[in-house]
């Protein structure tokens, strides 16, 4: 082999090689905003506490680079983990949305209120966290919204700032979300699908993160 073949060689080996490592370059993915998110449920004697857990998500190399999503409270040493395969991802505004509606507290006890701290995994192994704060009231800050059917014609009672409908087929699949109109009223007048058949009330209160789920009720 000449010397000319030689540097040739060594040129592209240099080439290849600097291409490899900006390719595989290593960036820390980015967490700009997280919260978690009380609903209380139906229960005896006192209402059932249940979390959504979401984070703002961003990596350079794009969401599918993303690995794993974890919460930890230090002070308590709890700790949840949320892989890529498991998480809900949407996207709201331009912002990629990744967590968890179903996190619970060990023993279905309250989750502990207070310092958290979220941190963002991807495939390389590079890491971002952020502390964000849990300040939910440990009582609720409302009594628990009613809703009554009865022959056609619907009837709320809720403190909550924002009253919604679920709507559901008869499988239970949800249809859609209608806002509650008024306090009381006709059900044809909300337009619903064809297909529906149970109705439940979704009540909000966005400043807290906190929201209250009735169960469905049949009104066909």
């Amino acid at each position: 082999m000449n010397k000319r073949v030689v540097l040739n060689l060594l040129f592209v080996f240099i080439i290849l090689s600097a291409f490899a490592f900006v390719s595989c370059s290593r960036t820390e993915p980015r967490i700009p905003f997280g919260f978690i998110e009380l609903v209380y449920y139906p229960g005896t004697p006192m209402p059932q506490e249940r979390f959504s857990f979401f984070v703002i998500a961003e990596d350079d190399d794009g969401m599918e680079n993303l690995a794993e999503l974890r919460l930890y409270n230090d002070r308590e040493g709890l700790q949840w983990v949320i892989s890529s395969d498991d998480w809900v991802q949407y996207e709201e505004d331009g912002k990629h949305w990744v967590g968890s509606r179903s996190i619970t507290m060990y023993g279905d006890g309250i989750l502990p209120r207070g310092q958290y701290r979220a941190v963002l995994i991807n495939k390389g192994g590079e890491k971002t966290e952020r502390l964000f704060v849990f300040d939910v009231p440990e009582d609720p800050r409302f009594p628990y919204p009613f809703l009554q059917i009865d022959s056609g014609r619907y009837s709320i009672d809720s403190k909550y700032p924002v009253n919604s409908f679920i709507v559901y087929d008869q499988q239970g699949n949800i249809l859609r979300t209608v806002t509650v109109p008024k306090n009381e009223g006709s059900i044809a007048e909300l337009n619903l699908p064809s297909n529906a058949r149970l109705l439940a009330l979704w009540a909000q209160d966005e400043q807290y993160h906190t929201s209250a789920l009735t169960e469905a009720v049949s009104y066909r």
